[in-house]
């Protein structure tokens, strides 16, 4: 996998209508404020099982300030968070893997390409190349600004055993796998 071989081309996505935005993958993922990393959902192909959304960067970023101070450049990771939450959305609506919550399991042969910075717009795209039901997904992602690889690599998601958390008292909030008002 490299720069050399997208997934899909950035350029050809159609970013006027989205499938999803904001309001509806919140009814899909759990992440809330400063760590909701997805503006919205443009692409989905069941059939070669890839799926393209984009985050447009503000200057109101929880990270802004910080990383790093008078060159606000977005950290890696969560470049890699706004690749999971795209998985995870994908595989939510269409029940791939057959559970509540998907949850970040690893990752693997991650490579950071080039910088994003407010007022770039974060197009990421994922394939899922490995579905196991109920067991973990294998996604390969690419994220761009324009038509240049700002980061790729393998992302892992697992089932989130969000009924046993509630359980042990560990899931008390009603935002895990609940409403989310």
């Amino acid at each position: 996998m490299s720069a050399k071989d997208p997934i899909l081309d950035p350029l050809t996505l159609d970013f006027e209508r989205p499938l999803a935005r904001l309001e509806d993958i919140r009814k899909l993922i759990p992440q809330r404020d400063a760590i909701e990393q997805l503006t919205a959902v443009v692409y989905e192909n069941l059939e070669t099982n890839t799926v393209a959304g984009y985050r447009d960067v503000t200057d109101g970023e929880f990270w802004v300030s910080g990383h790093m101070p008078g060159l606000p450049l977005m950290p890696g990771v969560i470049m890699c968070e706004a690749a999971a939450q795209l998985a995870s959305f994908f595989v939510q609506r269409n029940d791939l893997l057959g559970c509540e919550m998907v949850g970040f399991g690893g990752l693997d042969e991650v490579r950071f390409r080039g910088t994003v910075v407010p007022g770039d717009r974060l197009v990421i795209i994922n394939q899922m190349i490995q579905v196991r039901r109920g067991r973990m997904i294998r996604a390969r992602f690419q994220c761009f600004v324009g038509s240049g690889i700002v980061c790729e690599g393998q992302l892992i998601g697992v089932p989130i055993p969000v009924e046993a958390l509630r359980a042990s008292g560990l899931g008390g909030s009603t935002r895990l796998g609940g409403s989310t008002t």
